[in-house]
């Protein structure tokens, strides 16, 4: 079973939809309903933390679930969760200026990780006015992803460099996404979320399925453009 902490985000209900696409078990919790000891009884196979607004000091248990369970246990964080995952070891946020929602923005990878196997370079939609500073990332944190040239953001000495847009833990299995692959037009979406549910042991994602999914994304999105939450 996966847990997904609701972090009283309408992107929530994509991320369930998606992720039961592709035939996880999914059990959707708030992030104040339940104590960190009592969703770790449940004894989930992985954890996605769901984007939300705000910071993630303010986002129920969600940081000290991070710390609690990441050793042992698989977690995806999406926007707020990917926030939630460097806070939890750390590292800070810093405003990202002007905010980006609503947009598409070209991303680069290390082809490792939730990215290994996707094109080089590809769009992703984003919704945030946050980003994890790289400038005191935690040491068992390394970037997988970030924004492509042109897409950049100005540090502390004047330089520009990308904004992270992955991250995984060094050690455990612990990642996160600052773009929302639950949404129609990112792409990729499904790719990154099967990397992850393999992750939790469900090795029966065939990229028959996957690309099945991907071509019924893509009809619905041709379609009915005004019902997509993008």
């Amino acid at each position: 079973m996966i847990i997904l902490i609701d972090n009283y985000d309408s992107f929530t209900w994509n991320l369930w939809h998606f992720l039961s696409d592709l035939g996880a078990d999914v059990k959707t919790i708030r992030n104040d309903t339940f104590s960190v000891s009592e969703i770790l009884e449940m004894r989930p196979s992985g954890i996605v933390i769901s984007p939300g607004p705000g910071r993630p000091a303010q986002a129920g248990i969600c940081e000290d679930l991070i710390i609690k369970a990441a050793p042992t246990i698989p977690i995806l964080g999406v926007c707020l969760g990917h926030q939630a995952i460097a806070t939890a070891f750390g590292g800070s946020l810093r405003l990202l200026s002007p905010p980006v929602h609503g947009k598409l923005s070209y991303i680069k990878h290390q082809n490792i990780g939730m990215f290994e196997g996707l094109e080089q370079s590809f769009p992703v939609t984003r919704y945030h006015s946050l980003i994890v500073n790289r400038e005191d990332l935690p040491d068992e944190l390394e970037i997988i992803a970030q924004t492509s040239a042109g897409q950049s953001a100005q540090t502390s000495a004047g330089q520009f460099e990308g904004v992270i847009m992955g991250l995984q833990h060094k050690s455990y299995p612990c990642m996160g996404v600052q773009f929302h692959p639950e949404s129609i037009a990112s792409v990729g979406g499904y790719r990154i979320l099967a990397h992850f549910l393999r992750k939790t042991g469900k090795n029966n994602i065939t990229d028959s399925l996957i690309h099945n999914l991907e071509q019924q994304t893509l009809r619905l999105d041709i379609r009915f453009p005004e019902q997509i939450h993008v």
